[in-house]
């Protein structure tokens, strides 16, 4: 899927060159990444960006320095059309049911499963990244497209030079900001938690899902999209199922003696005296995402979505995804503590992984679910390799490698090539620097013109760094601002 719209993203690179204080491990100069602010992006740019390795906290993208930084952070993602609920899972699917039909809280299951070992809670952390960027917004709109092609066209009829020079160090201040599904629980408790009483400022194009508690109505729906799936898949004589579509078709299918799926947990019709009615709704919110539809796309449209989870008409959590080409990418989940013994954090995953399984009938190409880092040296940040099958990303060819094959590795040093095939290679890698787009005084031009134009030392290291770190294709597409 190609990004719609004539819209580009924008960024500025701030480069990664100082330590900082490590959330993991407390190392207090060993955390180590680069880092960029996004004024804009598209779903595209972002979904090949987190294939490279880098995640987003708010419009602040980052990507850790796998082979230097105290606790390597590996990209994960899960093959929701292939997911089976662990034992756990389940246990945490028929608590819900039996709170909300029964009111039955069960402290035994509460001690056993712990909201801690799942899902980590919203807290604070140092992160370094500069303040929201002082650049106008005049500055960052391009003039043009034509003024922009005429410059392109300079560049071709012109020599390319070398600049020799210094690179400018970029001063950062270190800030405290709210922290993603990838930050692990501290000691005290999340100050940012209770915030969710209120409910939070609605964002536009309201998208309401399935509630959980289903009428008859609701039932109706399910079986219409079982259909649907089975029309999509039998229209071609002769033709064969798809591996994917025939896997996700079988698993749609209620069948004796088969295990449940976690469809049959969260879509099962309640009995009318039910004790509590938990609903679900979901809103754009707002992000450096830019919101796009797609005719192939789901009907939401792709961007940055809140997801409201209400228990008898009060909010007791709210998730923070992306829907992007590939995927639905969590970001972080803010919940009631008071309810923290429905493990909401296992729970709330759970209904993300159905939510991308639905998105798929109508977007094929949507089938993963990404669950931000997995870092193996952390024991609190494993449990997302419970979430089976699933994939890390290999921090040099940015393959993706099956997660049994890559704990063997992980346990004999923290930092691995993942891709054990010596002669892969990245793909994406950069291979022409002056195709890189630049954004420098509302024009937008290859780096090979705008290296001549620039008074002063040169940049390119800190281009080439940039370059290199977002991959060819991304640097061709997306805008770095130059001052």
């Amino acid at each position: 899927m190609a990004a719609g719209g004539g819209s580009a993203s924008i960024v500025e690179f701030f480069g990664g060159e100082d330590g900082y204080r490590c959330g993991y491990c407390r190392s207090d100069t060993g955390n180590l990444s680069h880092g960029m602010w996004a004024h804009s992006m598209t779903v595209q740019d972002y979904q090949d960006l987190i294939d490279r390795g880098w995640r987003r906290s708010g419009k602040y993208v980052y990507k850790p320095i796998m082979n230097q930084t105290c606790c390597p952070q590996y990209t994960i993602r899960c093959r929701a059309l292939h997911f089976q609920a662990s034992k756990s899972h389940k246990k945490v699917l028929k608590k819900m049911l039996k709170f909300i039909s029964k009111g039955d809280v069960s402290k035994a299951a509460s001690e056993e499963e712990p909201m801690d070992a799942h899902i980590d809670d919203v807290a604070t952390c140092d992160f370094p990244y500069k303040n929201e960027s002082q650049v106008s917004q005049s500055e960052l709109t391009p003039l043009a497209v034509d003024h922009a092609e005429r410059v392109e066209d300079e560049d071709k009829d012109s020599g390319e030079t070398k600049e020799e020079g210094n690179v400018p160090k970029v001063e950062s201040d270190s800030v405290q900001i709210c922290t993603d599904k990838d930050t692990p629980v501290p000691a005290e408790p999340s100050h940012s938690a209770k915030a969710v009483h209120a409910p939070p400022k609605p964002g536009k194009g309201a998208d309401l899902s399935k509630p959980l508690c289903r009428k008859a109505k609701d039932i109706r729906k399910e079986r219409k999209l079982q259909k649907l799936l089975q029309n999509q898949m039998g229209t071609v004589e002769g033709s064969q199922l798809q591996g994917d579509q025939a896997f996700l078709l079988q698993n749609s299918k209620s069948k004796t003696n088969q295990p449940k799926n976690i469809e049959d947990f969260i879509f099962v019709p309640l009995p009318d005296d039910a004790q509590h009615k938990l609903e679900f709704t979901r809103f754009l919110c707002d992000s450096p995402l830019e919101a796009e539809h797609a005719p192939n796309g789901p009907e939401c449209g792709y961007g940055s979505f809140h997801q409201q989870y209400w228990l008898d008409g009060k909010i007791i959590a709210v998730g923070v995804i992306d829907i992007l080409p590939y995927c639905v990418s969590s970001v972080y989940l803010y919940y009631d503590p008071d309810f923290s013994f429905l493990s909401l954090g296992v729970y709330s995953a759970l209904r993300e992984i159905a939510f991308t399984r639905q998105l798929y009938v109508k977007a094929p190409d949507l089938c993963f679910y990404y669950m931000g880092f997995y870092i193996h040296s952390c024991p609190k940040m494993r449990y997302k390799a419970q979430y089976r099958p699933s994939d890390l990303l290999c921090p040099e060819t940015f393959m993706w490698t099956p997660i049994e094959q890559c704990l063997p590795l992980l346990e004999h040093s923290k930092y691995s090539r993942l891709n054990q095939d010596g002669k892969a290679e990245d793909e994406g890698r950069l291979k022409e620097l002056g195709r890189v787009r630049v954004l420098h005084k509302r024009t937008v031009m290859p780096y090979s013109v705008y290296k001549k134009r620039r008074k002063g030392p040169s940049d390119e290291a800190s281009v080439q760094q940039y370059a290199s770190l977002v991959g060819q294709s991304c640097s061709e597409r997306m805008l770095l601002f130059r001052s």
